[in-house]
């Protein structure tokens, strides 16, 4: 089988080199997939492809779940296992959004703090690539302080009654399910601003909940506001501890933040772009390409090593803060290198083609790339307060 660029380019020093069956088995899915024209290759798919039967045919496979014990449904197969195809279909641009976010971070957080009950109900659906989640953080003149949310779930019999907005939830519109950050403790009564919060798991088909989906300019929907309006969530439905919201929420953004999807997003591009100069030969810019290269490769031996420490137990705050960082604004140099590498008046040929349409796709979602996750800003301030700086 003929190799990618990407799967040319070095995993030394990655601890992943010994992955080569597992992505060969990956490759071959994917080519077989395009070949019968099921999807095509888009930047930021893990965002924006929304395509649940090809989340069933990756389960099927054994490749949703992969975190997961298999007394749960999923393969007990470990972060490193996972890294390595999800980063294969990353590269490929796969439709992976309508499992992304259970698989990636739900699964983990219902393990770390779910009740058996939970993991019982909800995980099997999940490494069956079924059950879909959205994540309620983000509100209305929040921004990216999560410690100012205020989405209020008050005691009542049996549970909670939650009245609140969330908002930029991406896959609301979808998903079943919603893992909100709550105030269960107004903050006047708690003893610090990051006291008296709590998550709790809400049901999206309540008619107590409205969820209104987000138009982009290019009328697509990926985000959504999400208006809660009274409504119950059983005790059985609390996620961990009340009070204990921000411990948790915090483990839980080592997974969002980490991932090889804060690297890739433009990765199809890029790739695209290779093979286009690969079939013409030369480069407008082949200093910004090759430092697109170099810093590609650093950054995947980064995100590896982030995957390490979450196969150890750890949740390395710190370095998943660094990756986000560092990756996201990857992610949007790729665009500009992208440009500037192409040559005016260059022939028009399949492959032009290619580099065009997936250029297309990636200047439409560059300005979310450093926003979503924690913003630059944020990012930053966790990298220096966790080195000691500040």
């Amino acid at each position: 089988m003929s190799t990618t660029p990407y799967q040319r380019l070095s995993l030394h020093g990655h601890r992943l080199a010994g992955a080569g069956g597992l992505r060969a088995e990956v490759r071959a899915f994917v080519a077989e997939e395009i070949a019968a024209g099921r999807w095509s290759p888009r930047c930021d798919n893990w965002l924006i492809g929304w395509d649940p039967a090809f989340s069933e045919r990756l389960a099927a496979r054994g490749w949703a779940g992969m975190t997961i014990p298999a007394e749960y449904g999923g393969q007990e197969a470990g972060a490193l296992a996972r890294f390595v195809v999800t980063e294969e279909l990353l590269a490929a641009g796969a439709p992976v959004a309508a499992h992304w976010i259970a698989d990636r971070q739900t699964a983990p957080q219902l393990l770390g703090f779910g009740t058996e009950g939970q993991k019982r109900r909800f995980l099997p659906e999940i490494a069956a690539g079924r059950t879909y989640f959205a994540l309620g953080m983000s509100e209305p003149d929040s921004g990216s302080d999560l410690a100012s949310v205020r989405t209020r779930a008050e005691r009542t019999d049996g549970g909670w009654r939650v009245t609140g907005r969330k908002i930029w939830t991406s896959g609301a519109h979808r998903a079943h399910y919603l893992t909100a950050l709550v105030r269960t403790t107004l903050r006047d009564e708690a003893t610090g601003r990051h006291d008296g919060l709590s998550q709790l798991i809400l049901d999206l088909a309540d008619p107590g909940i409205e969820v209104r989906p987000i138009r982009l300019l290019n009328g697509e929907a990926h985000f959504a506001e999400v208006v809660i309006e009274d409504v119950f969530v059983p005790d059985a439905m609390v996620l961990g501890e009340i009070g204990q919201g921000w411990r948790q929420i915090n483990a839980e953004l080592a997974y969002e933040r980490s991932g090889p999807e804060r690297v890739l997003s433009t990765a199809p591009l890029l790739l695209a772009h290779l093979d286009e100069i690969a079939a013409r030969g030369g480069t407008a810019d082949p200093v910004g390409l090759g430092l697109a290269l170099a810093r590609l490769s650093a950054l995947r031996g980064l995100t590896a090593s982030v995957a390490v420490e979450l196969t150890g137990g750890h949740a390395p705050d710190v370095a998943a803060a660094l990756a986000k960082d560092l990756g996201t604004r990857f992610e949007g140099d790729v665009v500009d290198v992208v440009r500037r590498s192409s040559p005016a008046g260059r022939p028009e040929d399949a492959n032009s083609a290619e580099t065009e349409r997936l250029l297309r796709q990636a200047v439409l979602q560059q300005p979310g790339f450093t926003l979503r996750g924690g913003t630059t800003e944020i990012l930053r301030g966790v990298v220096t307060r966790g080195m000691g700086l500040r």
